[in-house]
């Protein structure tokens, strides 16, 4: 077991642990990773006989994606947590006193690597049907929700084009270019069972019935919902 840095070390000494620490100790303990990783590890990219800067290691990076999802945190937040939150840098097995942090350039492109091979929403799945079974994901009720993953305008990508996946759209007075995360949070518990990704163009409401797992038995959304009940894919749902 890798020694731990004396950035790490002054956090040790807390008297009772949070509900995040005991939240992530609880997902360390029950997740299947070395399982888990066996279908992640072949999406990951190989080193070139040209060496250049080495990738993160798969484990860090899934362990960073699950807990995007389940605090529903977008790309930069994420990273910006990693440099906050020692728990989740535990969680992730970083060291900030020794280890380079995931930016948010990484994060994006290992979500899409998963999204491209059709892993993302097979992982969360496996996962929730995990937690289910134990008993710590209760599915009672739905918050529906999305957020803006904003991008730098000038995105591009691979072939140098602006990606054909983001688009611009205005919350408030302020404009955004990007993409839209579309989150369905267990509303006791507060984990994210269902996250859709879109252009940041897309009206909320359109994306309200892929948040459902099919078993609730109340559903709660903002202003952003409002009219969901009067759509057409959402007749049989009443």
């Amino acid at each position: 077991m890798k020694q731990r840095s004396l950035a790490e070390t002054g956090y040790e000494r807390r008297p009772k642990a949070t509900k995040r620490q005991r939240f992530l100790a609880e997902m360390d303990a029950v997740i299947p990773w070395s399982r888990l990783l066996t279908v992640v590890d072949a999406t990951q990219p190989k080193r070139t006989a040209r060496g250049g800067r080495p990738s993160f290691p798969a484990e860090t990076m899934l362990r960073i994606h699950f807990m995007q999802q389940w605090f529903a945190l977008s790309d930069p937040g994420m990273e910006e947590a990693l440099h906050d939150i020692p728990a989740m840098r535990a969680f992730a097995r970083l060291d900030a006193g020794e280890d380079l942090i995931p930016d948010e350039s990484s994060i994006l492109r290992f979500r899409h690597r998963l999204e491209k091979q059709g892993l993302a929403e097979q992982l969360l799945a496996e996962v929730n049907a995990l937690l289910t079974e134990k008993g710590l994901l209760l599915r009672q009720g739905t918050l529906v929700d999305a957020t803006l993953i904003a991008a730098p305008s000038s995105t591009k990508n691979q072939s140098g084009e602006r990606d054909p996946e983001m688009h611009q759209t205005k919350k408030g007075n302020q404009w955004y270019f990007g993409m839209k995360a579309h989150i369905g949070v267990d509303a006791e518990s507060g984990l994210t069972h269902t996250v859709v990704t879109t252009p940041a163009n897309v009206n909320d409401v359109t994306q309200a019935h892929a948040l459902l797992h099919g078993k609730e038995t109340d559903v709660f959304g903002d202003a952003g919902y409002q009219g969901v009940e009067k759509r057409e894919e959402n007749q049989d749902k009443a």
